[in-house]
């Protein structure tokens, strides 16, 4: 089984907690670099569970 194969194996069913995750993760990152860097923050966590969103169920 390829590498591939092994993250959607883990990711089916599960795409809203892991962007529950992205969501946590991005907050504690806005938490701890300064305010000029939200939207960065912001914009790299919304790619990032676009990108969930488009893989397979």
């Amino acid at each position: 089984m390829a590498l591939m194969d092994k993250i959607k194996a883990l990711l089916k069913g599960r795409k809203n907690e892991i962007k529950g995750g992205v969501d946590k993760a991005g907050e504690a990152a806005r938490a701890k670099a300064p305010d000029k860097y939200d939207d960065k923050i912001d914009m790299a966590a919304d790619k990032t569970k676009d990108a969930i969103d488009k893989l397979p169920d």
